[in-house]
């Protein structure tokens, strides 16, 4: 993890996930989330849908140092970054698929 202009970046190797080549989408979950599983498919259908777009989760209880550098405090945990792992949009619980297209926006 990076910081650059005061924004984060992301690898593909922090995240365990390759990033999408507009965007990528990175969930953070917990096996006993609710939510979490609600979230994957919202996710996963808006990455069907937007070419270059992918879906990264990555499980926090096995991510810890990930989860406490990024200060990620609930599951799910949604970032939305651009085509250069830059972090442009952050929401925290299980977010409308609407909301995700619009972030989404900000990205590609």
């Amino acid at each position: 993890m990076s910081t650059e202009n005061g924004t984060v970046r992301l690898s593909e190797a922090e995240l365990g996930g390759a990033l999408g080549e507009r965007a990528t989408l990175v969930q953070f979950s917990t096996a006993f989330c609710q939510p979490c599983r609600a979230t994957r498919r919202v996710l996963a259908e808006v990455a069907g849908m937007v070419d270059g777009v992918a879906h990264v989760e990555v499980d926090a209880e096995e991510r810890l140092e990930l989860v406490r550098r990024l200060e990620i405090l609930r599951t799910p945990t949604v970032l939305v970054l651009d085509a250069g792992g830059h972090v442009v949009r952050r929401a925290a619980g299980m977010p409308r698929k609407a909301d995700v297209i619009a972030a989404l926006g900000r990205a590609v």
